[in-house]
Order: structure tokens, then sequence, then C-alpha cells
């Protein structure tokens, strides 16, 4: 019995963590479209840094609302894991007091819903650069 469990073991294919597989998706949490600039993959990173950071820029334009780390409604929790995606973005929002405004007006709705969709995208373009860096994807 021991030999099997020890040959089942052995069976299991073990992945080999490249350096690139780790930072490819963190840089590119951080700093957006940056997981595939530091790749190479220039045009690619430079389409998505654009579009995450104009996503944004739009919804703090737009008075949006920036959701914080709480443990209340659902829908603020699924909004604060949204803007989180958007990386130093969101960070910065947060230390400089940004995004506080009162969804009063439709366009601070719309404001609050681009900032989410902004994260959004950067968590795929996150895991696109990974898929990258792993080699499944060219």
């Amino acid at each position: 019995m021991a030999n099997s469990t020890t040959e089942k073991a052995k069976a299991v294919p073990t992945e080999t963590v490249s350096m690139m597989s780790v930072l490819a998706p963190a840089i590119g949490w951080l700093i957006p479209g940056a997981g595939h600039m530091i790749q190479k993959r220039w045009v690619r990173g430079g389409l998505l840094f654009i579009s995450v950071v104009t996503l944004f820029l739009l919804g703090l334009a737009m008075q949006g609302r920036i959701y914080k780390a709480n443990g209340g409604d659902i829908l603020d929790m699924l909004g604060f894991v949204g803007d989180v995606g958007s990386g130093a973005l969101y960070i910065v929002t947060l230390a400089m007091d940004w995004g506080q405004g009162a969804i009063a007006f439709a366009t601070a709705d719309y404001g609050t819903k681009f900032m989410i969709v902004a994260g959004l995208l950067n968590f795929i373009s996150v895991a696109d650069a990974y898929h990258i860096a792993i080699g499944k994807k060219q």
C-alpha cells in the first residue's frame, strides 16, 4: 500500500514556478498593463493601461464613490472587490481621500460603475498576463 501512494505522488506532475509567472500578475495588478509590458507585449499592455486608467479617471470625474472594505451589504463587498482590482489607482484614491461622492446623481452612479469595471478589466488582464507568463497563451 505504501508503494502505491508514493507512486501516485510521483505520477502527479509538478509545475516549476518561474519568476515571470509570479512577477507579471503582481506588477500587472499594481500598474494596469505592466504585466504585459514586462513580457514585451507593448501594444496590449499600452491598450490595457489606457483603458483601465481612463475608465477609473472618468469614474472619479463623474464623482463616483469608491468602496472600502467592510462586512456590510453583499453589493458593497462586490463593489470593493471590483475597486481593489484597479491596484495602485485604488490605493492612491484611498490615500488622497477621493471618490467620496454621494450617489445622488445618475452620473455619480455611472462613475461608481466605471471604477468597478476598471478593476474587473484589470483582473482579467492580470489573468491574461499570467497565462502568457506560463506559456498557455501567445
